[in-house]
Parts: structure tokens; sequence; C-alpha cells
């Protein structure tokens, strides 16, 4: 089975152990498996791995050019362009995609290797006596919440999934699916729970899994749990306005003032962000997102290749409300900007998204220096907006401020009082706008089983939504195939999903 062998390879390749900031250096060091694994140090090592397949969330080429793992979660939407063929844009454009598609696999190892890395440490660190209890409890709640958020991942896209949860030992498992209820129940939110109960620091400016972290995925998993792909009941809802709310009113975090502040890189873990992927422009994994969203050739950038791999539909940009700053030029889009030989000003054919571009790697260095951002403030007072609203049966003041906030930075008229069924639109509206070509979008379209029409501004059911380049989605769209290279080797996975 494949995803064995990347899982044992992930447990003995371990990276950093000698650095806190985990993520910004190079790896020093690779565990060999008679190795002396008894000392602080490597209890650290164990932990700082679970982080590694994070970056898998961006990066990882599938054999395309100006294709990286981002790419699948904009195409899907039907909300996103692409001036590239070779990112296989067509596939998903027209929902022709299959098992053996771009990113379907690439998302798929990723997310496993990220497992494989986490069992490790939860395996590897209890037995070392060198390290306190308490900093023992808190490693181990890192490992717990990022194999919870890895697990999170692969539940949404792939629903029933293969259940690891120890190292294996031999490369012959060809293990049968879990239902993704399942894997909730017994993995998801016992993780996070677990992780919950530790004392790790409410933030933390050097990007690791924080209290904070926590209690935000779990707000997200509980809304997602109580939808409509697990159904799980109402009471999850209060769950998951308990958890949201919890961050909010706990403090350390606060809404940018501008837009522009999170293209920062000054900013990194600070202000709004609450958990974010780690890059930086010393080493070289940058962010690929600065390079793959600038338009095609545009000669705008020191980058040798500008992708243009993904860009805002008109119909999309036309939805947004009239005076809306977040479409404003050099906010979430721009239309144009200098060349880099100096001739001038280069206008685009249309808008191309803004929220990614550093400036000093774009007119200097070709090495973005910007994080990724997981969860940060908006989407949480987005979450406890709608999941308040559902636990409650109407808007409360809270939840109603807590949208208006983010109406104001966008220079829009505050929301007065609505009914359960309007709040909840607008708050799904919003977060269509606030948090576009975060890859979100599609986790909420598959969470409430709607989508928002851009041309005609209704509600469409997502079965039976036709996208504005004419594709129209199926039940089969509700989950990616497993992957075909999973499946040769691996027959016990299959059947596959609907319609594959």
């Amino acid at each position: 089975m494949k995803t064995s062998k990347y899982i044992i390879i992930a447990a003995l390749i371990l990276l950093n152990f000698s650095c806190k900031k985990f993520l910004e250096e190079h790896p020093t060091s690779f565990i060999s498996p008679d190795a002396n694994l008894s000392s602080a140090k490597v209890a650290r090592g164990f932990a700082n791995g679970c982080y590694t397949d994070l970056q898998g969330f961006l990066n990882g080429q599938s054999g395309s050019y100006g294709g990286n793992t981002y790419n699948l979660m904009e195409f899907m939407t039907g909300k996103a362009n692409s001036d590239l063929g070779q990112t296989g844009f067509v596939n998903f454009q027209n929902l022709s995609y299959n098992a053996t598609s771009f990113y379907v696999d690439t998302w798929w190892q990723h997310l496993y290797l990220g497992v494989g890395a986490c069992n490790l440490a939860l395996q590897s660190i209890p037995p070392i006596s060198s390290v306190a209890d308490t900093a023992k409890t808190n490693m181990l709640a890192e490992a717990h919440t990022l194999r919870a958020l890895y697990y999170f991942y692969l539940v949404r896209m792939y629903g029933a999934v293969p259940k690891v949860t120890t190292v294996p030992t031999t490369l012959d498992l060809n293990l049968h699916r879990t239902p993704a209820k399942a894997i909730y129940d017994s993995i998801i939110i016992p993780d996070l729970l677990a992780a919950e109960q530790s004392t790790l620091a409410w933030s933390n400016t050097t990007g690791g899994v924080s209290m904070s972290a926590v209690k935000s995925i779990l707000a997200d998993v509980y809304l997602t749990y109580a939808g409509a792909a697990i159904n799980g009941g109402q009471e999850f809802y209060a769950e998951s306005a308990k958890r949201s709310l919890a961050v909010i009113q706990n403090g350390g975090f606060s809404l940018f003032p501008n837009y522009t502040d999170m293209i920062n890189p000054a900013n990194k873990n600070t202000g709004e962000f609450i958990f974010q992927v780690q890059y930086a422009a010393s080493v070289p994994s940058t962010n690929p997102l600065t390079s793959l969203t600038i338009p095609n050739y545009a000669g705008i950038s020191k980058y040798s290749d500008e992708y243009g791999s993904v860009y805002p539909t008109p119909q999309f940009i036309a939805s947004f409300p009239a005076g809306d700053k977040r479409v404003a030029e050099k906010q979430f889009f721009y239309t144009s900007y200098n060349k880099i030989d100096g001739t001038g000003i280069k206008t685009f054919s249309g808008p191309y998204i803004y929220k990614w571009f550093d400036v000093n790697a774009v007119t200097n260095t070709a090495k973005s220096d910007l994080n990724f951002t997981l969860y940060r403030l908006a989407d949480v007072y987005l979450m406890y907006a709608e999941a308040s609203n559902r636990a409650e049966g109407s808007p409360n003041a809270a939840a109603i401020g807590y949208v208006n906030a983010i109406r104001a930075r966008a220079t829009l008229a505050p929301i007065g009082a609505l009914s359960q069924e309007a709040f909840e639109q607008e708050v799904w509206l919003e977060r269509y706008f606030e948090l576009c070509y975060e890859n979100k979008m599609w986790f909420d379209m598959i969470r409430t089983r709607k989508v928002h029409n851009d041309v005609t501004g209704a509600w469409d059911n997502f079965v039976g939504h036709t996208t504005v380049f004419g594709g129209t989605f199926a039940e089969k769209q509700l989950l990616f195939p497993v992957p075909k290279q999973e499946s040769d080797v691996n027959p016990n996975v299959l059947p596959n999903n609907t319609g594959f």
C-alpha cells in the first residue's frame, strides 16, 4: 500500500529538532531506527515533524506547470479561472476529473504523510523521561491537534478513508475505509478535546499550535459535523459557537485595520492571524502563491515564472455589493501593476488576486515571505455567527455585531434584525467575500449544500447548480475520488466514491 510507505518514510524524517523556529529552518538531521530517542531535543523533533506536511496544503505539483494542491479547492468552486492549460483546470471547469486527475492524489499523499508523522510523535514522546510532564502533554497536544486537522481534510475531501492511528510495522497494510462519521467520533473530535485539556499557550507567534488554534479548529469541526455532510445533531452548533466565542472573548486577536496588513510579512502569526502554515523567504520552500497568482507572463515581477494559475471569474467580482472595499484596487484584487523593466504600467485583462502579493518578493527577491492562513479572526467571527444562529434559532446581538465588524472594514452599511434564514445567508455571503481564494469556499459549499449563484443572486442547491462554465454539480461532486494510485495497491479502498 503506497500510503503505508509514505507514512513510514514520514516517521523516519524529523525536521529541525534543535531550533525554536522549527518551520523557518532547513532540516538538520535524520533519525535512524536504532537511534537513542531519549532527549528533550528529540521529543521536540517528533512534535515538530507533525507540522511539515502543512505545507502540502499549498505545495505539491502533480506533474503540471503552475499546478499546486491549492489550485484544486479554487478550481472546484466554479468561481476561479486559469491562464494555464497545464494545470489541468479544464477537467475541473467541466467537471470531467477522475481518480487520476491532478491534485487528487497529491492531497491524499500529503495528508497521510502528516498523519504518519503525528502517529509517530504520539507513540514516541510519552516514553521520553527527560521531558517534564507538562511539556510532554503540550507536545502531545500539538500532535493530536495536527492529526485531527489532517483527518479533517481527509474526510471532507474523500469521505470514508483508511483509519491509521499507529506507526505501521509492515508495508502490507490493505486497510478498508472507515466511514467519515466514525473518523470524526474516534479521531478528530477526541484528539481536539484532548488538546483542549492541555496548557498550551493561548497564542504562539512562532507559528506553533496554540490553544486558540485548537478551539478554532474545533469550532470548524463541530460546525461541519452538525451540517449536511454528517448531520450530527443540533447540539453541535452550540459546541461550535462555544469554541468560537471563546477565541473571540479571550482576546489576543483583532481585525487588521487594512486588508493590506495581511500581506505584510511583519504581521505573520500576529493580529488577525490565529493559525498559519509557516514559510520564510530564507529557505527554498517559500510560499508559492505570490508567483502562482501573478498574471501569466505579465512582466511585472522578478519571478521567472508568472503563472496566472488562479484568478477570479468576472461574475464573482460583479457579485460583490456596490462600494465593497474588498474589490477596490489593490485590496483583495488588482487590475494593473508597474512593469518590472520600468517601461510603464501593465494593465491586465481583468482582476487578479492580490491577497498573496508580497511586494518585496515581486519587486526584489522573487522569494515570498508570506505565510498561508488556515484560521483568522474574521473566519471565527463568521463561524460564531452561523453556529449561534442555528443553535439559538435566531441571531443574537453579538453575532450581528461580529458580522457588522467585517462589513465595516469593507465600508458596507451594518445589517439590522434579520430572520434566522436571512441572517444565515448573509453570513454565508460574507464568508464568500471575506475568505475568497483562501481554500474555504469549497468546504462551505459541501458543508451547507448551497452555492451562491453569482448571476442571479440566489442560493442554489449544491446538487443541480450550474457554474458559469456550464458544469452542473451532481452528487459525485460532494466527494473526491480515492486516487487510482492508492486503489491500485490497496483494492480494499474500493468501491470508489459515487460516480467514480
